[in-house]
């Protein structure tokens, strides 16, 4: 069996917009494993997010338009399926957890009848009871307490904590292979965010999918992945396994992302910054984006931007000052 669920290469991405052109994604290049959780960190604008929407063909049109590249889930490339083939790919093979659980959820509609809907839209069922059983069934696999009695209620009636929950009930109704949560912790207080994240962790572990993680915070990423992709202004600069990515980062970025993590015992101790600021992807530099940023420049770096390639088995790197 193929290792590697899903594997994007080279996407290219632009945002047409009043403002100009946003050069939103720029060869964005990944793979994630069968089974194992993918976590891609990076700043506030750097495209993490659009690459999630991007294989779930959730861009909207005309202002977003993908000039190059392939998303292969399972062999076939998204890009290339019709909306009606997406449709039903959506939440059957590939389910998404949004930052805001109660954004995400409709107002009008009781939790029951949301979990109840993803199930009757892409599972077989013999009825209305066997989707009740179903959903009560998913609610307490992802500890939901008294799920029975919680059908009923609307999302306005439960916590933060519970809401998410409820989104991720959702988004496991069908057992898909594969999951993208897209900072789903981002709305709660410290300690629901723990228990959501363990929560994940652990059906993670117990179903088997393959988790595509989104966050800026690469402290969550490392408790709860397998693999690291570090990205950049629209581009993957680094990506390991998460054992390799911390003995022996080589990009200057990731480098900065580590030095800036606060570590116990050490009060007393400076934290690092990166100098500058995130470029403008409407007139991102030329060469390598970070490069005013970086103390490694060469005039190299100012004029051509360098490729993903692989300096250890797993470990990909793309920086000029790296040799193999």
């Amino acid at each position: 069996m193929n290792q590697v669920l899903l594997r994007i290469n080279d996407l290219r991405l632009d945002f047409h917009t009043d403002d100009g052109v946003f050069k939103v994604l720029d060869g964005v290049s990944l793979e994630i494993r069968r089974g194992k959780a993918l976590g891609l960190v990076g700043e506030t604008g750097c495209g993490k997010s659009v690459t999630g929407n991007a294989i779930l063909g959730l861009i909207p049109k005309p202002a977003g338009k993908i000039l190059g590249g392939e998303i292969l889930f399972e062999g076939v490339d998204l890009l290339q399926l019709p909306e009606k083939e997406m449709r039903k790919l959506r939440g059957k093979k590939i389910s998404m957890i949004f930052q805001d659980p109660f954004t995400a959820l409709n107002p009008a509609y009781t939790v029951g009848d949301q979990i109840g809907e993803a199930i009757l839209l892409h599972q077989e069922s013999g009825g209305k009871q066997e989707v009740v059983e179903k959903t009560i069934r998913i609610m307490e696999m992802v500890g939901i307490p008294k799920p029975a009695e919680r059908l009923e209620d609307y999302p306005h009636q439960l916590s933060g904590g519970m809401r998410q929950r409820v989104i991720i009930a959702m988004a496991l109704s069908c057992n898909p292979p594969l999951l993208i949560a897209d900072e789903p912790t981002t709305a709660l207080d410290v300690t629901i965010q723990a228990q959501v994240l363990e929560l994940m962790s652990e059906l993670n572990r117990k179903a088997g999918f393959s988790l595509l993680l989104i966050s800026h915070d690469l402290g969550i990423i490392s408790q709860m992945c397998d693999d690291v992709s570090i990205m950049y202004a629209g581009s993957i600069v680094e990506t390991a396994d998460m054992e390799t990515f911390f003995a022996s980062h080589q990009h200057p970025y990731s480098e900065g992302l580590i030095g800036s993590i606060p570590r116990i015992g050490s009060a007393q101790e400076k934290l690092q910054t990166i100098s500058g600021t995130v470029p403008s992807l409407v007139n991102p530099p030329p060469g390598c984006r970070f490069h005013p940023r970086c103390k490694f420049t060469m005039e190299k770096c100012r004029r051509e931007k360098p490729t993903l390639r692989e300096i250890t088995p797993g470990h990909k790197i793309a920086c000029f000052k790296v040799t193999e």
